[in-house]
């Protein structure tokens, strides 16, 4: 039952409200290791099952991020109109279950739709989170309060390959996926009787957003921003960046230093990516206050252009060890943008239309990032850049693009971005 607007201003950036975010956190924990099991038990669900590359290929990226994508946009839309936290525990419930359902198949086809639900059911929960935590902390620690939640990501994928790659050896893939999933039962009833629904935009005293326009009038609407254009697509290009060197690091590590077993230990720089994704939203939010708010722009320029120097050591270092080192760190601070990127988009919208915003921004992130940069990298691998170093060429040149080609996007968003956030603040 959502509380009466007195009541939740009470919430707002209190005690209670750190624990909702440590629980979403949890949550969003959860729905990456969830999603990411399936790339560390691949080569023993392959073997089981006689799966080419290709099947594998299918099972952990499309059979995910097709559904992911497409979903997202209108569970974003329902979270603008419906209950957030129902939307929010349903979804764990569901991709929970089918990890659980995962380790009792026997086929392709079965794993296949089960991963579908996975997507469906995952593509409810972060539209649904960012509006519900705009309402949650007051705007000034938004990019501090995302970057939280969304390092949720980087835990979620280090304990995929440290936990679920352990238990898999100690057993087999099988009890691996019921031993991840399994847990999301019980979280979800504690956030049931813990995560309140509040008010939409109990922060704001201006309520003149209308609560009846159509899915098209509001994405048009989104859209019509010159900021969230350039945001889009800058943030695009750094998620480019970031799945792509999560789908190729063991390509690196195996096809130029003969190295494939040291790729489960990249799971400990996805966990210190959580850190540096949690510094990130602190100094966006100290620049801010410093500056202005389109500062928080900049910490997307250090994502794109910082890493460059450790991507480009560590892709053509001599030794594996130092290769794991440099890429992993290099890693650490090009990911670190993930928060800021969801929290800059929360100030450039009315309240009814944030999860419908965050749909769209994990969509086109999704798509561009997970859909085309891994399969166009390794065209460029296959094609255009062979030899021993071919790999980390052809990544060097896709991450380069796209720090340079993203850091312009963030510098055109920060000329834009008051004129933006002025028209919000008249409008909404």
């Amino acid at each position: 039952m959502s509380l009466t607007k007195d009541k939740a201003k009470n919430l707002v950036s209190s005690p209670y409200a750190w624990l909702v975010l440590g629980l979403l956190t949890l949550i969003y924990i959860s729905s990456f290791v969830d999603r990411q099991i399936i790339a560390v038990l691949a080569p023993q669900i392959q073997q089981e099952l006689s799966l080419s590359n290709f099947q594998v290929g299918l099972l952990y990226g499309t059979a995910f991020s097709f559904i992911y994508a497409l979903c997202g946009v209108p569970m974003g839309r329902l979270a603008d109109i419906y209950s957030r936290k129902i939307m929010i525990v349903t979804g764990l419930v569901v991709w929970s279950l089918m990890t659980v359902i995962s380790g009792f198949a026997n086929t392709l086809v079965a794993l296949i739709v089960a991963r579908f639900f996975v997507g469906m059911s995952e593509s409810a929960l972060s539209p649904a989170v960012y509006s519900l935590l705009s309402d949650y902390f007051h705007p000034t620690q938004r990019a501090t309060v995302f970057s939280i939640y969304a390092a949720g990501i980087f835990i979620g994928v280090g304990v995929a390959f440290l936990g679920g790659g352990t238990i898999a050896q100690a057993y087999d893939w099988r009890i691996a996926l019921i031993a991840v999933g399994a847990p999301g039962l019980l979280i979800a009833a504690i956030a049931w009787l813990v995560v309140r629904e509040l008010p939409r935009g109990i922060m704001q005293t201006n309520q003149r957003f209308e609560t009846r326009q159509s899915f098209i009038e509001v994405v048009t609407y989104i859209l019509s921003k010159k900021t969230i254009r350039y945001h889009f697509l800058g943030f695009s290009f750094l998620a480019f960046t970031g799945y792509t060197i999560l789908g190729f690091v063991g390509i690196v590590l195996k096809d130029i230093h003969n190295s494939a077993s040291l790729t489960p230990q990249y799971g400990w720089f996805m966990l210190t990516t959580g850190v540096s994704v949690m510094a990130s939203g602190k100094i966006a939010d100290w620049l801010a206050k410093k500056w202005n708010a389109s500062y928080r722009f900049v910490m997307g320029m250090v994502a794109g252009l910082a890493c460059l120097p450790l991507y480009y050591l560590g892709l053509f270092a001599e030794s594996a060890t130092m290769a794991l080192i440099l890429i992993g760190s290099a890693n650490v601070i090009s990911s670190s943008y993930n928060g800021v990127a969801a929290a800059l988009i929360q100030y450039l919208v009315k309240p009814n239309m944030r999860a419908l915003a965050g749909g769209l921004y994990l969509f086109v992130v999704s798509v561009v990032g997970f859909g085309v940069g891994p399969p166009l990298t390794g065209w460029l691998m296959d094609t255009i850049f062979t030899g021993h170093y071919g790999p980390a060429k052809a990544l060097m040149l896709v991450f380069t693009c796209c720090g340079v080609l993203g850091s312009l996007c963030f510098w055109k968003a920060m000329q834009s971005y008051h004129l933006d956030e002025e028209m919000e603040q008249v409008l909404g």
